[in-house]
């Protein structure tokens, strides 16, 4: 798995994980237990197959992030 995008946001990294996932990217956010406890300083991170991930990278450029 290689990590294409980190943010303490979880809203915004749920919207970017159904972004890959709608375009046929296994997309899994890690480190959510960490944003559950109220933890947000810490950035929840988005990780894709390593095949995936110069995709996921192009498709998260192309959407402005």
């Amino acid at each position: 798995m290689e990590v294409v995008a980190a943010d303490p946001d979880p809203i915004r990294m749920q919207f970017l994980a159904s972004l890959l996932r709608d375009a046929g990217i296994e997309a899994v956010l890690l480190d959510r237990n960490l944003a559950g406890l109220g933890l947000a300083i810490f950035p929840q991170r988005l990780a894709v197959r390593a095949e995936d991930a110069a995709r996921a990278q192009r498709l998260l450029k192309e959407a402005g992030v």
